[in-house]
């Protein structure tokens, strides 16, 4: 996901977005959005969008008024998997990360990757296992390897 209609911006159909992406303004580099709303996902056109001082606030089209935008209100922001770039080496998206075995260097093993969280400091994987843990994404320290090809990822995480 790229980020979630938030709010109503004026009276001409404007939505305000709350943007995953880095910088907030990266979301209007697509301009065929697929809006999720309870399980459906719908292909929206961004006609035209803006950053608006800590937000973003687009208007799609076809939405031409307020009352039109706010049903647009907790709506999700994705885009087809294609029309996103390649991940840089040693960088990943969370969605290609969700669902990994997590073992530690020994082997053991803590459980599947269910999400991540962002903390400011470092993104932290949260891992269902026997128990739910926390665990801080830091390549190379603590995530010592992601092996897509085995579906794991490799910690030295002791703590519990």
């Amino acid at each position: 996901m790229l980020g979630r209609i938030s709010g109503v911006f004026g009276v001409r159909g404007w939505v305000k977005v709350f943007s995953y992406t880095d910088p907030r303004e990266a979301v209007l580099d697509y301009e065929n959005w697929l809006l999720g709303h309870k399980g459906k996902w719908q292909p929206a056109k961004v006609a035209e969008g803006q950053r608006h001082g800590k937000t973003v606030v687009v208007r799609i089209d076809g939405f031409d008024d307020r009352d039109q935008a706010a049903t647009l209100i907790g709506s999700d922001i994705g885009v087809p998997r294609a029309a996103l770039p390649e991940a840089q080496e040693g960088h990943y998206y969370w969605s290609d990360l969700e669902g990994l075995q997590v073992v530690r260097s020994d082997g053991s093993e803590l459980g599947k990757l269910a999400y991540l969280l962002e903390t400011g400091t470092h993104d932290v994987m949260v891992i269902q296992g026997d128990k739910e843990r926390l665990v801080p994404f830091v390549k190379n320290e603590i995530v010592l390897d992601v092996d897509f090809v085995k579906g794991m990822i490799t910690v030295d995480w002791e703590w519990d």
